[in-house]
């Protein structure tokens, strides 16, 4: 079996080879938690930066380099399974939306970033603020225009267009063009819900595409020593690794976030290995 991608695995213990059969779906595969983080130093280490150096650092882009940076470090994130088999992405992908205003009916527009090695906070920055002013600037993307097209076919032609998709899906053969771009075939979904004033919340994953995580960013609070905090929601398929290797990516993200300065290195630079 091939895809375009990712790279099937072909080595997966007793257990996990059983696991799609038993587990088919990845909405009743999920394993989801709350993660509290420290980011006094880290609002205090982005505010300096951006008053002396005109940056536009913001807590989501700090996240964001940290989930990327934790998903380099811990690759078996970066897996699905699709048709029961276990695949490795070739790439680390998050995805996001961005409203065009704050307002209940503004249009939301899809966005998408592939990370790459040399990435660090600054440059996840950058490409995060010109992709969302450009959408919001033309009111639209690609994706946007596909979505808008598709979903002005009739029921029944949606009905099979999405059947003939989830078989084509389940074989490796999904179309590349439609893949692109869309959250659900992206490393990690994330919901920067304190932008609108919200907790984090639980979000479920879905069974169409390949997204095996969601995370839910909650409001910023100070703790009763005055310490800033945010906390996140993280839900994942659990087919793709177990509970001990969760956790230690979340300690590892922590770690990242708790330290402001590390989010300047590049995402495949070395992270201690008792972290990793």
């Amino acid at each position: 079996m091939k895809r375009k991608d990712a790279v099937l695995l072909n080595d997966p213990d007793p257990f996990h080879s059983i696991v799609p059969y038993v587990m088919d779906k990845r909405t009743e595969s999920e394993v989801s938690t709350d993660a509290t983080f420290d980011i006094t130093d880290l609002l205090a280490f982005m505010k300096k930066h951006n008053e002396e150096e005109g940056t536009n650092y913001k807590l989501f882009h700090a996240i964001c380099t940290a989930v990327a940076r934790m998903i380099y470090h811990r690759p078996k994130l970066n897996i699905f399974v699709a048709g029961r088999k276990f695949w490795r992405r070739n790439d680390i992908t998050l995805s996001f939306v961005a409203k065009q205003k704050f307002e209940d009916e503004a249009v939301e527009t899809l966005m998408t970033l592939k990370v790459t090695e040399d990435m660090n906070l600054d440059k996840i920055s950058k490409i995060i603020l010109g992709d969302v002013k450009k959408a919001r600037s033309s009111g639209t993307n690609s994706l946007d225009k596909t979505m808008e097209f598709v979903g002005s076919l009739p029921r029944f032609v949606l009905e099979i267009l999405f059947w003939v998709l989830r078989r084509m899906e389940y074989h490796g053969v999904y179309p590349q063009a439609l893949a692109e771009g869309d959250p659900n075939y992206t490393t990690c979904l994330l919901s920067n819900l304190g932008s609108i004033g919200a907790d984090s919340c639980y979000h479920h994953l879905s069974n169409f595409g390949t997204n095996s995580m969601m995370i839910t960013i909650g409001t910023m609070f100070k703790d009763e020593n005055g310490r800033d905090k945010v906390t996140c929601t993280v839900t994942l398929d659990e087919r793709i690794a177990d509970g001990f290797y969760f956790a230690k990516s979340l300690k590892l993200a922590r770690y990242l976030l708790e330290r402001p300065e590390m989010l300047m290195e590049k995402i495949s630079d070395p992270v201690p290995d008792e972290i990793k």
